[in-house]
């Protein structure tokens, strides 16, 4: 009988993590790495590839990339058909690119807002469809959606984004839905508030040392007391891509440290 242990091995798997350069893509890649996957990134331009690419060398982990839009379709058919001849069929798959524009709604653009909506709902729709019919064939897979509180709070500027989340938190449900009987399971991650170089400005402090008001703001909310770190996600993404998670599909689990069951304290006494 093989260990608990065993339950997390990823060994001989082949992982895609879209956008995956930096960030927490860059963490769920190197967790995918230690527990045995074979690594495939993409990012939507030439210079984030590189940068990825430094970065998975520093790590010692060995990784196959390239350009491709997620939200060109002819593209990602083509970067999962080179994938699969160079290093063999995708096993899992984690819908991580993304991006937001902080609006007002009134102020946003069509442009605008398809942008958002495109990247963040039909990117991964159509990786997805690329990747579930050899899933299929191979007996099964796992796909993880980059989901977001914004799956289920509603917050001024990110209308889009919150829109987009909202929607691939119900293409999780769906893919599961249709594809569970093929031993496909779906899952979403929410991540909190993560200290990332995209949330930067949210956590730099003022001339005079003070902390920027939203930082004081997540810092009250959030039962931990702090933003969370790319590493804080890394062990559930292993857990959602593992064997360990079989019989888990159709879920979004939030890493928010205790956010999004907390009321809240006073701003104000948050001070460093």
């Amino acid at each position: 009988m093989s260990g608990i242990m065993d339950k997390f091995s990823l060994e001989g798997k082949v992982a895609w993590i879209t956008g995956a350069s930096y960030g927490l893509g860059l963490a769920y890649a190197q967790a995918f790495a230690e527990a045995g996957a074979k690594i495939v990134f993409n990012d939507i331009n030439r210079e984030l590839v590189d940068k990825g690419r430094k970065e998975y060398k520093k790590l010692g982990i060995e990784v196959y990339s390239a350009v491709c839009d997620v939200t060109n379709e002819k593209q990602v058919n083509a970067f999962v058909a080179d994938v699969t001849k160079k290093v063999g069929p995708i096993d899992i798959l984690v819908n991580n690119a993304g991006i937001i524009k902080r609006i007002p709604m009134t102020e946003m653009t069509l442009e605008q807002w398809n942008a958002v909506i495109t990247t963040d709902l039909t990117g991964p729709f159509i990786c997805s469809k690329a990747v579930i019919p050899s899933m299929i064939k191979n007996g099964g897979g796992k796909i993880i959606n980059a989901c977001s509180m914004m799956s289920e709070l509603g917050r001024e500027t990110v209308s889009a984004y919150a829109s987009a989340k909202g929607g691939l938190k119900m293409l999780t449900r769906n893919i599961a839905s249709e594809y569970g009987r093929y031993n496909i399971q779906c899952n979403g991650i929410g991540p909190g508030y993560i200290a990332t170089p995209q949330t930067e400005p949210l956590r730099t402090k003022g001339k005079d040392g003070s902390l920027h008001p939203f930082d004081r703001l997540i810092r009250s909310k959030t039962p931990a007391g702090r933003w969370g770190e790319p590493g804080d996600l890394a062990g559930l993404a292993l857990f959602l891509a593992s064997p360990a998670s079989d019989f888990v599909n159709g879920q979004v689990i939030y890493a928010d440290g205790g956010l999004l069951s907390y009321i809240g304290g006073d701003p104000g006494e948050i001070t460093e």
